[in-house]
């Protein structure tokens, strides 16, 4: 694959808002990025259920595992398994191990959407946290052990309670504006949205702008952590119009995530 800029690959499970990633790579060469290459692969979703069982299959080494070979045959130089909840559900230790598992069989340095929240955070000097779920609680839940487990507390934990990505994926502009802000906290330094289905790339800077505060959201950090892995500082100058992750200075790459 032919490309002048970083080309970060996807590992994205099903249809729902995969959109996000075309539109975030219209603005980053909007913003001078270059010819950035965001390209995705879509796993194989066998269910669409926000439910520790369908969640464990969905990122499951196999499914993983083809798709990461996909990217691999693709050239790309970084790969990010682009489900929050098809990570975190493994616990620190279990989303550390499937993260391996993509690096192998990608060939290529790689992470996940769960990691590049606390990767993301850890940039902006975040410590604690207000997190705005769509999931159902008692996957929600899991979402803030994953953050506590790297020192990142959360002062409130919200859950809209939806079962499918599909239908996550038809929530609009003023759903997700309204959603995260009556989910944000005082005590909160940020407000996370873990959900990849859920579309917010083209609403980051309104997003901010209602809470008063940064707003990291899935599709955002995963592709933040893609170009952070493929080509360094060199591609997270920093860039407006995708929220104060993208306007921060550069952090230097970081160890690989099962390395925290």
């Amino acid at each position: 694959m032919q490309n002048n800029g970083p080309a970060a690959g996807f590992l994205y499970p099903g249809y729902s808002a995969e959109d996000d990633y075309p539109a975030i790579e219209r603005a980053l060469r909007g913003a001078g990025a270059g010819d950035v290459s965001l390209p995705v692969v879509h796993t194989l979703m066998r269910e669409d259920a926000h439910r520790v069982d369908a969640l464990l299959d969905i990122g499951g080494d196999d499914v993983l595992g083809e798709g990461a070979r996909a990217l691999r045959a693709m050239g790309v130089r970084a790969a990010v398994w682009a489900c929050t909840s098809g990570s975190f559900v493994f616990g620190w230790d279990g989303a550390a191990a499937q993260v391996r598992g993509v690096r192998e069989a990608a060939g290529v340095p790689a992470s996940s959407t769960s990691f590049a929240f606390v990767h993301a955070a850890r940039a902006l000097g975040l410590r604690r946290v207000a997190v705005a779920a769509t999931y159902p609680a008692d996957v929600a839940e899991r979402f803030g052990a994953f953050l506590g487990h790297a020192g990142i507390e959360v002062v409130a934990l919200s859950c809209r309670g939806i079962v499918t990505a599909a239908e996550v994926g038809t929530l609009g502009r003023e759903e997700v504006l309204s959603f995260v802000a009556a989910n944000d906290h005082p005590d909160a330094e940020a407000v996370l949205v873990p959900d990849t289905a859920l579309h917010t790339v083209s609403w980051l800077d309104e997003l901010e702008d209602r809470v008063g505060k940064p707003v990291l959201t899935a599709n955002q950090v995963s592709v933040w952590e893609g170009l952070r892995l493929a080509a360094g500082p060199a591609g997270l100058a920093p860039r407006a119009g995708l929220g104060r992750l993208f306007a921060a200075p550069a952090p230097a790459p970081g160890r690989d995530p099962w390395q925290l």
